[in-house]
């Protein structure tokens, strides 16, 4: 059996005892195996493993430029036979594909599989738990551990030059609707965090996104004024219906400008490419003549449905 040797640090975090260390990326592919729920109904705890996000993890570090230094978590087995040699200093295992069970970074080792780079990576391994504890450490790890909210990371991206063209349009408009005072969402938008009665930036981009290719070519002010003025009305239909407040609702917010696009195809029929709030009223009044008020208070789950609903009024108004 093929053995393996590398300094050790032994750490104890109260009742805890484990050791720390740096294995060569490919000697850790060879020598490490998880168990999941449905492999293993009965011992099983893992989640299935997503490969796409494995082969991401494989392309960054590729890059040369890629580096992950947060520790794989794993659980020696019998099969390694973990010793501590050299007055405690050294650690020997075996390489064998059932040596350590994972605990903590499965997607990272499979990565590393995947990668045809090589790098050291940091290692915490647990000796001698049951699969009692092992399971105790997962449920530890996973829920005590809280991931960097999504809104946090779409606001630093343009710090760190990581911004596609959409991203950088988003950003701006984004930035246009909180800042300028004549924005409809002034005072209404959360760029960093989910907040009540706000729109965070996730949300903006999602409900904007779609719209970006209406408005190639055209500046980020011609795109904030457009957008505004059609959000002006659109709030000044809602107000009429005493529930203007509904606006910072997800599926509401996403729900309105998924109905943009029918609006500005009729007032342009109607006053051309001229996108002012007074012509967006115009065309959206049949609407809110027709709309039930609770369909905005109570708008459930489903923004498609909500823009049909609306799409179906706009419809019925001009039909009339």
């Amino acid at each position: 059996m093929e053995k393996a040797r590398y300094s050790v640090s032994h750490i104890t975090q109260g009742s805890h005892k484990f050791y720390t260390l740096t294995i060569p990326s490919d000697v850790l592919a060879r020598c490490c195996f998880v168990t999941t729920r449905d492999e293993d109904p009965q011992q099983g705890f893992q989640r299935v493993l997503d490969k796409r996000r494995a082969e991401e993890i494989a392309r960054y570090i590729d890059t040369g430029l890629g580096t992950i230094p947060s520790s794989i978590v794993l659980s020696a087995q019998p099969e390694a036979q973990l010793q501590i040699i050299g007055k405690g200093k050294t650690a020997e295992f075996n390489i064998s594909p059932k040596s350590f069970l994972v605990l903590d970074g499965q997607h990272r080792v499979f990565g590393f599989s995947l990668a045809t780079s090589l790098m050291r990576v940091p290692v915490v391994i647990y000796n001698g738990l049951t699969r009692r504890d092992e399971t105790r450490l997962f449920i530890d790890i996973n829920s005590k551990q809280k991931g960097v909210p999504n809104e946090l990371l779409l606001d630093i991206k343009s710090l760190a030059g990581y911004e596609n063209d959409n991203e950088e349009r988003l950003r701006e408009l984004f930035d246009f609707m909180q800042d300028e005072p004549s924005s409809r969402l002034y005072g209404l938008l959360s760029p960093a965090a989910k907040a009540k009665q706000k729109v965070s930036r996730v949300t903006f981009n999602a409900a904007i996104k779609p719209l970006l290719p209406m408005f190639d070519g055209k500046s980020t002010d011609e795109t904030y004024q457009a957008l505004n003025s059609y959000l002006i009305a659109f709030h000044s239909g809602m107000d009429s219906l005493d529930c203007g407040e509904q606006l910072t609702n997800t599926t509401v917010f996403k729900a309105v400008f998924t109905f943009f696009p029918a609006v500005a195809s009729k007032t342009k029929d109607r006053f051309g490419p001229i996108y002012v709030a007074d012509n967006f009223a115009e065309v959206l009044g049949p609407v809110f003549e027709g709309v039930s008020a609770s369909k905005l208070r109570k708008p459930g789950s489903s923004f498609n449905e909500l823009a049909s609903y609306l799409e179906a009024k706009l419809k019925s108004g001009f039909i009339l």
